[in-house]
């Protein structure tokens, strides 16, 4: 490969550094801080659960696996603890200036968006606006829902422009250089990641399609749910059911596809929405051992294929985190992926 590196040509066989550009560190330094800052602020929330909980730091560790023990914490839930310790390992990567880290923290900077503009349309409700002043911890939770609005701004303008293809379209005078491919290889497991993510996505979405038209299911009220942050009528730092459901059928469908069109730049997102899958399914997988009901789901076809959807998302997460931490190894990782990336 052929990659000009300032007023240096560098020519490397097989493919280009796994690292950013240099011009590129300022950005990924900046986004491994904003990342961090709003890590820190789901952990604080996280430790003051535990402080002012009944129960002890044994029980708060226990409810992160099992559903059914009572978590020292419920002003976060498993969701956030899973996105803190994704902005956590996404920051050290950006931090070390690895490629991945790009497309992982624009996928963090739009969940931190898509979270941030459901609050906001939230605050158009009247009542729900009042808690806020009410509510004694109405002020904290404010300005933590403001901090991800600005981390996730922060981010995503950040982290977009840094692309090496973007730079070489703005640099007029620098000579032209062939853009560089994923392998045969890379390709192969990019399009099996996203099969894997696209057949997850549609059984998501069927079962989901199967809930709102259950008789006696609000579906008017289930989708404004998912984008309003004021239907639940409390304040929740924890994500709303209706929410991650649909999200997670998005984030299925959409990484899906751009792994199946082997895009590499989505490697990084790829590996941090697979891993928050696999452990939220781990713990769906505890409950369902401690409550029993591994005894009870073959009673009803229902229940069957509820556990084998279960267990194929088990199996799919699993073989998506290998297959992505596979994905480049040895060959320079992400370079192709920035050169592709939109």
């Amino acid at each position: 490969m052929v990659m000009r590196d300032g007023d240096v040509l560098d020519v490397r066989p097989g493919g280009a550094p796994s690292r950013a550009a240099p011009e590129d560190h300022g950005a990924y330094r900046t986004t491994a801080f904003f990342l961090t800052l709003y890590a820190s602020a789901l952990t604080a929330w996280t430790v003051y659960g535990i402080v002012q909980g009944d129960g002890s730091l044994w029980d708060f560790v226990e409810g992160l696996f099992n559903p059914g023990a009572s978590p020292a914490s419920q002003l976060v839930g498993p969701y956030e603890w899973a996105f803190a310790a994704a902005f956590f390992a996404t920051a050290a990567l950006a931090v070390a200036h690895r490629r991945s880290a790009r497309s992982a923290a624009l996928f963090s900077g739009c969940f931190l968006l898509a979270v941030s503009l459901r609050e906001a349309v939230g605050l158009f409700d009247a009542a729900y606006r009042d808690q806020y002043a009410t509510d004694p911890l109405g002020g904290w939770a404010l300005a933590t829902r403001v901090l991800g609005l600005v981390v996730a701004v922060a981010v995503l303008t950040t982290m977009f422009p840094a692309a090496e293809h973007r730079r070489r379209r703005r640099a007029q005078s620098a000579p032209a250089a062939p853009r560089p491919a994923p392998c045969a290889r890379d390709r192969r497991l990019s399009r099996i990641c996203g099969v894997l993510f696209l057949v997850m996505g549609l059984a998501r979405l069927a079962w989901t399609v199967r809930d709102l038209t259950t008789a006696g299911m609000d579906t008017a009220r289930y989708l404004r749910g998912a984008v309003d942050g004021s239907v639940l009528g409390t304040l929740n730092l924890a994500a709303s059911t209706e929410f991650t459901t649909l999200g997670s059928v998005l984030g299925f469908l959409v990484l899906g596809t751009l792994a199946f069109r082997a895009r590499r730049d989505v490697r990084g997102a790829l590996l941090v929405f697979a891993s928050i899958q696999l452990y939220l399914t781990v713990r769906t997988v505890v409950w369902l051992t401690v409550t029993d009901f591994f005894n009870q789901s073959f009673e009803t076809p229902e229940g069957a294929l509820s556990m084998a959807t279960t267990a194929f998302e088990l199996a799919t997460m699993t073989s998506a985190v290998v297959l992505v931490m596979g994905t480049g190894a040895g060959r320079g990782e992400d370079v192709a992926a920035d050169d592709r990336a939109p």
